[in-house]
């Protein structure tokens, strides 16, 4: 996560840099320590280095780096023979270097040649079956290509060895819940909230998917998960606020006709209610009718 002073050193240094002020090694240097993409600027001023072989030489060792960081930024911008011309170098220079095999496999991917990149990838996992910047990359070259399946195949391959990726699991979630496989996208979460139980937009996405499956157990499970929603962002979280008001209408309807035993309380439904006409009026008064109009139409009265 970048910071607002490392955002505004960066706009600074970008700006000084395009007003021909200099500064284009520290500025190509700040983008990849903050790991953000500015891709035409670093592909811009890197050429402007790597064309000048005085400021090349100056670099040392560093000049390697720099045709990565060019050769990358030149797949982002699809001028491929500049990429291509910079992988070159690096490959005369390290022959045997495993980085520079995924740069050519990248390559192949910004080209589109699928089956060659999954032969530069599948030979780079023989020589270490542990490389996790691999593995991703064939998820996403599925996911290029629109094959869902695929991805899912591979993320699921991928958590038998990196159980502890929140981020994979996440993704994987995302997934299933695009194609409606909304149990196996309850079971992504579930290992999210195991693992990561303090993050509140596990517990939302949760209770939406729950939400979403339906029926009496389902939809009880998701009120309770909106509710710690709401707990753990301090009663600031709009989404689940509404949450909570779907969840007691749905309930209500489920339950029409049972024993009072087995019908909710409408206390929390009603605080979540004056909580959502609170926030309303606060931050958009204007939109006020609206909510009261949606709420009434959910049997809740303000």
């Amino acid at each position: 996560m970048v910071s607002k002073t490392e955002e505004t050193q960066l706009s600074n240094l970008e700006s000084q840099v395009d007003n021909g002020g200099g500064g284009a090694w520290e500025y190509l240097c700040l983008v990849r320590k903050l790991k953000v993409r500015r891709s035409e600027k670093v592909l811009k001023h890197g050429l402007s280095i790597l064309n000048d072989p005085k400021k090349r030489s100056s670099l040392g060792p560093d000049e390697w780096t720099l045709y990565d960081q060019v050769a990358v930024a030149a797949m982002d911008c699809q001028c491929l023979d500049v990429a291509k011309d910079c992988i070159k170098v690096l490959h005369k220079k390290f022959p045997e270097s495993k980085r520079v095999g995924r740069l050519e496999a990248l390559l192949f991917e910004a080209k589109g040649s699928w089956e060659e990149a999954e032969k530069a990838y599948s030979s780079l996992l023989e020589d270490n079956p542990l490389d996790q910047v691999i593995h991703k990359r064939r998820v996403a070259m599925a996911k290029a290509q629109g094959n869902m399946s695929g991805a899912i195949e591979w993320l699921n391959k991928y958590l038998e060895i990196f159980m502890a990726d929140h981020d994979a699991w996440r993704e994987l979630a995302e997934i299933y819940s695009s194609l409606q496989m909304y149990k196996q996208a309850a079971f992504c979460y579930e290992e999210l909230i195991l693992s990561q139980p303090m993050v509140p937009q596990y517990h939302l996405a949760y209770a939406d998917v729950l939400y979403t499956l339906g029926g009496l157990e389902n939809v009880q499970t998701a009120k309770k998960y909106y509710a710690s929603t709401i707990e753990l962002t301090g009663g600031k979280n709009t989404r689940a606020l509404f949450g909570i008001c779907l969840c007691s209408a749905a309930i209500g309807q489920l339950t029409k006709g049972r024993n009072k035993d087995d019908k909710e309380s409408p206390e929390l439904q009603s605080l979540a209610a004056t909580a959502l006409e609170r926030d309303y009026k606060q931050r958009a008064p204007d939109k006020l009718s609206l909510l009261t109009t949606a709420l009434k139409s959910l049997k809740v009265s303000l």
